[in-house]
């Protein structure tokens, strides 16, 4: 039995409020490949009209050549967007991956119970691409959680200073929602997520499951209340765009070989156009 949204609370700055877009841009997952996105960014921007929403679906960084300068184009792309006519700063949403899940934890490691394995555990997982993009040796902080607390405390300290240095970046990680949707008022109203939904949960009790519960998005049969559809843009198993009529899954592979994926997506759930790069 699946559980209603619930999702009445249009000012939790948690989620995204995409009131009732003429179209919705869905970028999957990056991971890093910045030169991808830069050529998708240049298919897309022609395409962008006042009305329309953009929304990137996580994991921005972790897996692939260049996670800073990913970081970097997204924000260049977002004040070109922001200049067109009629564009407005909220017509862009950024959700939170397992990847800036992560990080997050990253910068806090020194309070795990268990630090150098975690952190092990984090560098095998992206961590350590997004840590080098930035010029900081993954080898260094697992000396640190070795060394003790302190040693690490210090090295999380530098990876803060180092991001800063770089314009935007910190700023970025604040604007990260855990999931978008459509006004509950249109037609179709339908719901984005990074990479998972427990169905059995109201929205905003899903806790990690946006992050880490991918592997049970597939079992969704049915509509999620008040949502028609459910839009993800990574999946841990790794197989391929799959579209049907409750559920899409955007991931094609980015940072892993294949290909970065963007829908247009209608009112009503259809896909007009498909992005490739």
């Amino acid at each position: 039995m699946f559980h209603t949204a619930a999702c009445n609370n249009s000012t939790d700055p948690r989620f995204a409020l995409m009131g009732k877009p003429q179209r919705i841009w869905a970028i999957a997952a990056i991971h890093g490949e910045a030169r991808r996105l830069m050529t998708l960014h240049d298919l897309l921007l022609p395409m962008v009209r006042p009305g329309d929403r953009i929304v990137y679906l996580g994991n921005y960084a972790g897996h692939g050549s260049d996670p800073a300068g990913t970081i970097d184009e997204i924000l260049t792309f977002r004040r070109m967007v922001l200049s067109l006519p009629g564009m407005m700063a909220g017509d862009v949403s950024y959700l939170r991956g397992s990847q800036e899940e992560m990080w997050q934890k990253l910068l806090q490691v020194q309070f795990a119970p268990n630090p150098a394995d975690v952190l092990e555990w984090m560098i095998g997982n992206g961590i350590g691409q997004t840590l080098a993009s930035y010029g900081i040796d993954p080898q260094r902080g697992l000396m640190a959680a070795h060394e003790g607390v302190m040693s690490l405390t210090k090295w999380t300290g530098h990876i803060r200073e180092t991001v800063r240095r770089h314009p935007g970046h910190d700023i970025f990680s604040t604007h990260h929602r855990r999931a978008a949707y459509t006004s509950e008022q249109t037609e179709y109203p339908m719901l984005f997520v990074h990479s998972g939904l427990n169905a059995g949960r109201p929205l905003h009790d899903q806790g990690d499951s946006f992050w880490w519960g991918g592997k049970d998005f597939e079992s969704i049969q049915t509509p999620y209340a008040p949502f028609q559809k459910v839009v993800r843009g990574f999946d841990p198993e790794k197989k391929g765009l799959h579209i049907n009529c409750v559920t899409a899954t955007l991931d094609g592979g980015c940072g892993y070989g294949g290909a970065l994926v963007c829908a247009g997506i209608t009112p009503m759930g259809e896909i007009f156009e498909l992005i490739e790069t």
